[in-house]
């Protein structure tokens, strides 16, 4: 269901940003220090039109959530409320007032003379006053250089990007590049320069950032995760929110036009990680959109690993029928099938595993309790397949080219499990990657939400690196599935089992992978029922306290998610 990576080093490690006016960073806790009765007013007035939002987008479920909190029942009231209240167009202003409203940055010290600001004004200077204003208030004393003609600043100009190696000295400096209406938060430079002052290998750093208007309206907070290379691929999210060191060797070959995004790729074949923090430090006019890739062409995988397909099942011959017949469809060149009957006790089931028996499928019959773990590991014993497809037999194919999508992952050296995006049977999402911290356990990204919503930056739609992904449909290698021990058998042997899994992959540097592309239908839980039921509630709450206690789950922050999304919903929604 769920997974996480192990913690980062200290090379990428969110570092700690001081408080601002303006942006800064965010610990979890809602900063009251200095509130004054305007303020408490301000947060009041937010909060009371947040709530009325949340009651208007859904009326019932709103007063629920309400009559739960009266009743105590505090944990099942605020994963509710979560979800409704951000949601209101409200909650990032409340968010600002509650976290950044009454702090100040701290500008006496002097400004880090290794971070010199760069203003592209080619394409226009709209907008450029306020860009310097901000840049005084976040270092008084900085001087940013101009790219562009006819500059009535008395600041320093030149005509093209190259000019820059003349700012340059013997050794490499930071740069942070910006665009006319772009603005920095009153910490962004200090915060900057804290970072670059501890991570000496570093050669890019990026925060988080939001939009603003000529009013100064703040709105569309980016609350960005871990580098995640594939899914930069497709959304350039560092770009304008960065500072990046170069030396004269690459300003030198700067080009006239996307001399940024140059910059940008350049500190990247450096080989060092990116470096996060986790703080809100660019307000920008604009920014690049992601660009959702279009499915590869339709092939037959003639020369890929060989699959093993298992697939547990109990009675309800109509459900694996539907994912046998799917298997058959699939292109590729090698697929073995391993089904296994736990106990299937219906004639019309016995009758279908015999024929599957004829037609050449391995049937291992384990009867007894219920325990996904120890079937698939009973099973991957038997398999032969370099690569191993672990399906529920609920699961529908509809796409034929889905397997060969998320093998070409699942062979890569640094990935571990893939999964596919997921839908219910009424088209809306049911798995789009699994993050970790959600409700104190794991939970599903954008569940819920329609198919054709673009989810938080697209994310639903963009392949990308993620902490885990469910093992209704994971393909794995079976080194590295056996290289980790496989799944758990004792600690969870029906929930969990699969982030677990993950988490394990991750901490073996083969970090879990989430490819869109291949897109399957999903009819959850069918044939062994809800983890919600009520003869299943206590088996499921050991499961979870098991997770928190062998991964932190409760404590630790997904590094793909981000502590200023809430924990408390599978939506990526500001927590309030």
């Amino acid at each position: 269901m769920a997974s996480i990576s192990p913690i980062p080093s200290v090379s990428s490690e969110p570092v700690a940003a001081p408080p601002a006016r303006s942006g800064g960073a965010h610990s979890g806790t809602p900063n009251f220090r200095g509130t004054d009765w305007r303020r408490k007013l301000r947060i009041g007035w937010l909060l009371w039109r947040v709530h009325r939002d949340a009651f208007r987008l859904a009326p019932l479920p709103y007063l629920q959530g309400v009559l739960w909190r009266l009743r105590g029942l505090r944990v099942r009231s605020r994963n509710r409320l979560a979800a409704l209240m951000g949601r209101s167009a409200c909650a990032y202003a409340l968010w600002i007032e509650l976290h950044e409203g009454s702090a100040a940055a701290d500008n006496r010290a002097a400004p880090p003379k290794i971070i010199r600001p760069v203003i592209d004004c080619r394409s226009g200077r709209e907008g450029l006053d306020r860009t310097i204003r901000s840049i005084v208030r976040a270092a008084p004393g900085a001087q940013p250089v101009i790219i562009g003609h006819g500059s009535d600043t008395a600041l320093p100009c030149i005509e093209r990007p190259r000019g820059l190696a003349a700012f340059s000295s013997d050794g490499a400096g930071w740069l942070l590049p910006m665009r006319p209406g772009d603005e920095l938060s009153d910490a962004s430079i200090s915060t900057y320069g804290a970072a670059a002052a501890k991570a000496a290998g570093a050669w890019l750093m990026y925060a988080d950032d939001d939009l603003i208007d000529e009013n100064g309206k703040r709105r569309a907070p980016h609350f960005k995760p871990r580098w995640n290379p594939e899914l930069f691929e497709h959304h350039d999210f560092i770009t304008g929110a960065t500072i990046v060191r170069a030396d004269r060797q690459i300003l030198a070959r700067l080009p006239d036009d996307g001399w940024a995004e140059f910059l940008v790729r350049a500190a990247l074949e450096r080989g060092a990680e990116p470096v996060h923090l986790q703080a809100v430090l660019h307000h920008r006019r604009s920014r690049p959109e992601p660009v959702v890739p279009p499915k590869p062409a339709a092939h037959a995988f003639d020369s890929g690993p060989a699959v093993t397909a298992i697939i547990p099942t109990r009675n309800r011959h109509e459900l694996l029928r539907k994912c046998i017949e799917g298997l058959r469809r699939t292109r590729y060149n090698a697929i073995e099938t391993i089904v296994i009957d736990n106990g299937s006790d219906e004639t019309e089931t016995l009758d279908y595993l015999t024929l599957l028996e004829a037609d050449g499928t391995i049937v291992l019959r384990m009867p007894g309790p219920f325990n996904y773990s120890a079937l698939n590991n009973a099973a991957v014993k038997h398999a032969r397949g370099n690569l191993l497809c672990f399906l529920n037999n609920d699961v529908e194919m509809t796409d034929p080219d889905w397997l060969s999508l998320l093998a070409q992952h699942a062979m890569r050296t640094d990935i571990g499990a893939v999964g596919a995006r997921l839908l219910y049977p009424d088209g809306t999402l049911q798995h789009a990657g699994v993050f970790t911290g959600i409700g104190g356990g794991a939970g599903h990204a954008h569940r819920f939400q329609r198919a054709d919503e673009p989810g938080y930056f697209e994310r639903a739609r963009l392949p990308q690196r993620v902490s885990a992904v469910t093992g209704a449909c994971l393909v794995v290698a079976r080194d590295k599935f056996l290289a980790v021990g496989g799944f758990d058998e004792e600690r969870f042997p029906v929930a969990f089992n699969d982030v677990d899994l993950c988490l394990k992959l991750n901490a073996r540097g083969w970090q879990s992978f989430y490819e869109p592309r291949s897109t399957l239908i999903h009819h959850e839980s069918k044939s062994r029922g809800s983890d919600a039921s009520r003869g299943n509630r206590a088996r499921f709450a050991a499961e979870l306290a098991a997770l928190k206690e062998v991964w932190n789950t409760d404590e630790f922050h997904d590094p793909y998610h981000h502590p200023n999304l809430s924990p408390f919903c599978e939506q990526f929604l500001v927590a309030i």
